[in-house]
């Protein structure tokens, strides 16, 4: 059995072990070693590195050293299988570790390793909490050998946030990385932003980022959007439907209006046909809010609390501070649930977590449970999941579900079983899907006298606490999702004889990964346990299954008993994993959108940074100049039917577009006497030419870097506006797409051809925009007031106060802020002249 198991081991984990023997060898080597030497380590791989070793030379004798480290401040000695796990992780791997198996600690050298080039090495972290523990912890061994560790959290003030990715080593909650990220490609000068680049990143419980978290872009918002009227309108029709009017899919959740439910929209909106793409907002808002209505639920995907709208993580169960809904499906529940409906805000950055953590050099995670979702894994991120061995054989043992016909079956024997452990004083986790169902647990056990704790997001202030306190003899712990991951439940003696700690599942999770977390609170490093999970045929899962009803039918006389059937069994599995293929395919629908806008962030924002470098932004503009007037001379308006081009228009064009602003017109027998293919470059020549007058101007009245800073600014606000429509366009024509379909168009193809159109149109409009901005701003406007007058503090006092005459041109009101000056320069004179 053991060569067969060698045969499918990957290609990764066969060279870890390898290393892991050369490590071993090593110990007694760097053990001898003084804290001194030890430390020098440091320096000796840093100028190693520099001299062309790469970080694959050094990782035995690293990981070595970092394991000695470890021993003597943390006084912990990494066990091998942490070894083994912190390889994995440098070889860009997806590390399965079981709970308790000392993940933070298996963190420390690959983490060391990689922060040794220079570049920053970054930990990702689910909460603040964890960042801090870890950075304060872990940091011990980092500053022994002469890291920096920095740690990152929201709300910090620039600089701080920049002196902690300046660190060799940055801890840091996974979204606030990725929104300083997008907040880095907002500023206007360099030196504001935070990082300092993307070299590589260490996720802790990446499954929960990348995998849970996919789905939900991260969004800078600011402004306002839409009328809230439109929300409200969608949300009274919605109520008055009935059944029929709707069809929802259980499997996908996806739901749409009938042909009764399209022709009271049609009178409702008094339009003629609902899906018009004039209509298009009006099906935005109705899909909405039947979504809103028909599919989301108070209490568990959302709650209210103090008139607002808040969000529950369906896979932690926790509340997401400070997030909502976009597209305006915050504002389709805040109608529903009858509070202030907030107006919906304008996007002025997004990303997803995909993509953002795909632009690191180097990207590895940390998982109790990644194995299920390998190949999403591999396709999205190129990561393998590689599984390492417990330091200690798992004792816990897992019963087979038990499964019955009705909820209020299960929830009698749930309580039942609680009953039967309290009274042993074996303790018990209870995990519930959702809070309505912690509650109807909660509520039973009260009736009974069983004192319990409630863990669930409307209380989870005290979630560490709770959480490690339900190891205790005697103690019943109900909790969501949320349950504790990255907080320990370490039992007492007493509780361990006892049996040790039983989780008690009361519903399946969309995901195998996520039952199995709930699973891993139990037995953590070789302790004994039990789980075991109860369940019923009106299950959320088992109605999303296909057989559901024929299920329900057969079993609806079983009453209050267990029901025994395999086929039971394997429909709970069938339908988790068809939900997590549906699920997966949703990911990565989400993923190839995003991608589309990915090519043009990645345009932008690469512009951005060229523009904010450049010592010579007027080179910009020259370039901006040219594109504009190419994109304009091929215009096929001007392409007559009969061959020929349009010559007059053209002309008629830049008069009056661009003639007004440079203070030049075009004549007809001047430009036809350019063949068409040259006239981009004839017509561009002519405007440099006047830009060339208006640096001159510019050159007299500022200094070079002034210039610089003010063409920097005009270009950097008209790219910064332009992209920001973009990308709200961009979704509104993503929400769009759905109705391609009723015209048997691929949403997809048809997303990604018009949304390119979309962006070409926007980068001409951006060269358009900056070049008239150019000739429009003051600074290279030919002037009379000199260098002397404005350095005068006179003229600065009256220049601050002088109020322009809108009836009057600039030059006319210049020319009379000029005379005003004179006399008040002249009166002062004369003042100050000593009486004879």
């Amino acid at each position: 059995m053991k060569k067969f198991k060698e045969i499918f081991k990957s290609s990764e984990m066969r060279l870890a072990e390898r290393n892991l023997v050369q490590i071993n060898k090593l110990e007694p080597e760097i053990s001898k070693l003084t804290d001194q030497e030890l430390q020098q380590k440091t320096n000796e791989f840093k100028a190693r590195l520099q001299n062309g070793e790469t970080t694959e030379d050094l990782r035995v004798e690293v990981f070595a050293v970092c394991r000695e480290a470890t021993k003597r401040i943390l006084g912990k000695r990494p066990y091998d299988v942490q070894m083994l796990g912190g390889i994995l992780l440098d070889l860009g791997s997806v590390a399965e570790m079981k709970t308790g198996e000392g993940k933070t600690i298996t963190s420390i050298a690959p983490v060391y390793l990689n922060a040794l080039e220079g570049k920053g090495a970054i930990v990702s972290t689910v909460n603040e909490y964890l960042s801090e523990r870890d950075a304060q912890e872990m940091g011990q061994v980092f500053n022994f050998l002469g890291l920096s560790v920095g740690l990152n959290k929201a709300q910090m003030s620039p600089e701080n946030k920049r002196a902690a990715y300046a660190a060799d080593i940055t801890y840091s909650v996974h979204a606030e990385m990725g929104f300083d990220y997008l907040r880095d490609n907002m500023v206007s000068n360099m030196s504001e932003k935070v990082q300092r680049g993307l070299h590589f990143c260490l996720i802790d419980e990446v499954d929960s980022i990348l995998i849970d978290e996919a789905k939900t872009p991260l969004i800078i918002s600011g402004g306002e959007g839409e009328d809230t009227q439109l929300y409200f309108a969608a949300d009274q029709f919605v109520r008055i439907l009935n059944e029929d009017d709707y069809v929802i899919d259980d499997e996908s959740k996806a739901i749409n209006l009938t042909n009764s439910g399209i022709e009271k929209a049609n009178k409702f909106y008094k339009i003629n046909s609902l899906y018009d793409i004039e209509n298009s907002e009006i099906v935005h808002r109705i899909a909405n809010s039947l979504r809103a209505h028909k599919i989301m639920k108070n209490n568990v995907e959302y709650i209210v609390r103090d008139g607002k709208i808040e969000l529950v993580d369906a896979f932690t169960g926790r509340i997401m501070d400070g997030r909502s809904y976009s597209e305006g499906l915050q504002q389709a529940l805040q109608a529903k649930e009858m509070v202030e409906i907030e107006p919906e805000t304008k996007t002025l950055a997004t990303i997803t977590y995909q993509n953002f953590f795909r632009m690191f050099d180097k990207l590895c995670g940390m998982t109790g449970t990644g194995k299920t979702e390998e190949q999403e894994f591999i396709d999205i991120y190129n990561m393998r999941v590689n599984v390492v061995p417990t330091n200690l054989p798992i004792a816990r043992i897992d019963e087979p579900d038990a499964i019955y016909a009705t909820a209020s079956a299960k929830w009698k024997a749930v309580v039942e079983k609680i009953e039967e452990l309290y009274k042993k004083k074996q303790p018990v986790l209870v995990g519930t899907a959702q809070i309505e169902d912690s509650e109807i647990v909660h509520e039973m056990l009260s009736k009974k006298g069983i004192p319990h704790q409630v863990l669930n997001a409307k209380q989870n202030a005290a979630e560490a606490e709770i959480i490690a306190k339900a190891g205790e003899v005697g103690a019943v712990t109900i909790a969501t999702n949320m349950a504790g991951r990255g907080t320990d439940i370490k039992l007492a003696k007493e509780a361990l004889e006892l049996g040790g700690l039983y989780v008690l599942g009361t519903d399946k999770a969309e995901a195998r990964r996520i039952d199995n977390q709930l699973k891993g609170r139990s037995g953590r490093q070789g302790d004994v346990g039990t789980s075991k999970f109860f369940l019923s045929l009106e299950d959320q899962l088992m109605k999303r299954f296909s057989s559901y009803e024929s299920f329900q039918e057969a079993y609806r006389n079983s009453g209050d008993k267990e029901i025994t059937n395999k086929n039971l069994n394997f429909g709970f599995n069938h339908a988790q994993k068809k939900i997590e293929g549906f699920n997966y395919d949703s990911r990565k629908s989400v993923l190839n959108y995003d991608d589309v806008i990915r090519q043009q962030r990645d345009l932008i924002y690469s512009q951005r940074d060229l523009i904010l470098l450049t010592e010579d932004a007027s080179f910009i503009v020259e370039r901006m100049i040219k594109f504009s007037i190419k994109s304009i001379t091929n215009n096929e308006e001007y392409k007559l039917h009969n061959g020929s081009f349009d010559y007059q228009s053209l002309v008629n064009f830049l008069n009056k577009n661009i003639g007004e602003v440079i203070k030049y017109q075009f004549s007809l027998d001047e430009v036809k006497m350019i063949h068409e293919q040259d006239l981009p470059e004839y017509i561009s020549k002519k405007i440099i030419e006047l830009y060339e007058i208006w640096k001159e101007n510019a050159q007299i009245n500022y200094d070079a870097e002034h210039i610089n800073e003010q063409l920097r600014h005009i270009i950097l606000k008209i790219l910064d506006d332009k992209w920001q429509n973009h990308i709200n366009i961009m979704d509104k024509l993503r929400s769009n797409t759905n109705l391609v379909q009723y015209a048997q168009k691929n949403p997809y193809q048809t997303y990604t051809e018009e949304g390119t159109r979309k962006f070409e149109a926007m980068l001409e409009n951006i060269a358009y925009d900056v070049m008239l901005s150019v000739f429009r701003s003051s600074i290279g406007r030919k002037t009379n007031i000199t260098k002397e007058m404005k350095s005068d503090p006179i003229f600065i006092q009256l220049s601050r106060t002088y109020t322009f005459i809108p009836t009057l041109t600039y030059e006319e009101n210049e020319q009379q802020l000029i005379e005003l000056y004179k006399t008040v320069k002249r009166r002062i004179e004369e003042l100050e002249k000593p009486k004879e």
